[in-house]
């Protein structure tokens, strides 16, 4: 997996099918990280034994995913995994929510999570070679041992603020309503905000939607007029509620208990992390001591994402991760 930048991208991807020729690759441009962070510059996370792996891409994913998705559906036949032991990791450059549950009507089939995220500039690649409007994927099958998918919320719902939205332009992902009045004054009496600082404040409390039991998180990107703007797209008649950051310390160390429970043994962990926590952490002093804690788990690498991916949901400001036995 490549992680680069944006001046150099097309550069890193055809060096690594040099270096690499025919192993299966997926990249795009983002900042990684394993014990530091690589802001700009180019991460590789490599498997170097123990897994079969397939690497391939959907095109044209803002008009017609499903198009492409007999490349899957081969593709999982191939490599023969299961949901015991074989995982699907995908780089995005957009259109999550619709890519997402496409690729997941072919991975329910085998029970097979997803774990991704999207990338910059519109940009991915797969096998050397660089893709717009597209998706890349590897299923990666563990030789030895299970795999297991997580998603860490650190945020919570704030008593007494839940809503149901309208005046939506769900092409935009724009919010206009809550409780039929405007959904950026509902935002500004509650936290008593400006509209300068509702930008900033969405790291402490972002929206959530209620999707059944789970809760998905949605960031605010801009004000627009008396609307919002957001990272994730808000439908008519969507039940919204306020959350507030919790103590993601706790959370963080919660989520690595769970780990070491279910996998006394592990092999490697790769996860994507929001920019909005990346920035939430960096800001608080964490973001080196977050790094340290997860490295406690053994061989730990991931990258820091615009969208989250977890199984057909496309998250905002959580950390997805797959374990490795």
């Amino acid at each position: 997996m490549l992680l680069s930048n944006h001046e150099q991208f097309e550069d890193h991807v055809a060096a690594l099918e040099k270096q690499f020729p025919g192993v299966p690759s997926i990249g795009c441009i983002g900042m990684s990280y394993q014990t530091g962070m690589v802001e700009k510059g180019v991460g590789v996370i490599a498997f170097s034994d123990g897994v079969s792996a397939v690497a391939n891409v959907l095109e044209q994913v803002s008009t017609m995913p499903v198009k492409y998705i007999h490349r899957l559906e081969r593709d999982m036949q191939t490599l023969a995994g299961s949901s015991q032991d074989t995982v699907c990791i995908d780089l995005c450059s957009g259109n999550d929510a619709c890519v997402l549950t496409t690729i997941y009507t072919a991975l329910r089939k085998r029970g097979i999570s997803l774990v991704g995220g999207t990338g910059g500039q519109g940009r991915v690649s797969a096998n050397g070679r660089v893709y717009q409007d597209a998706v890349a994927y590897a299923l990666v099958r563990n030789q030895h041992g299970r795999v297991k998918t997580y998603k860490e919320n650190i945020y919570h719902p704030m008593a007494g603020h839940r809503f149901v939205a309208s005046n939506t332009d769900r092409a935009n992902y724009i919010l206009g309503s809550l409780n039929g009045k405007s959904a950026k004054q509902v935002y500004k009496d509650i936290l008593h905000v400006t509209d300068e600082e509702i930008l900033t404040r969405t790291f402490q409390n972002p929206f959530g939607k209620l999707n059944g039991e789970d809760i998905c998180i949605i960031s605010i990107k801009e004000v627009r007029g008396s609307a919002l703007a957001c990272f994730r797209q808000v439908n008519d008649s969507d039940v919204l509620i306020l959350l507030e950051l919790g103590d993601y310390r706790a959370i963080v160390q919660d989520t690595i208990r769970q780990i070491c429970r279910d996998f006394p043994r592990r092999s490697a962990i790769f996860s994507v992390n929001c920019l909005f926590r990346y920035k939430l952490f960096s800001e608080q002093g964490y973001m080196q001591d977050y790094l340290r804690d997860m490295a406690a788990l053994g061989d730990h690498a991931g990258f820091v994402g615009y969208g989250e991916h977890y199984n057909d949901r496309f998250v905002n400001q959580s950390m997805t991760c797959v374990v490795f036995e």
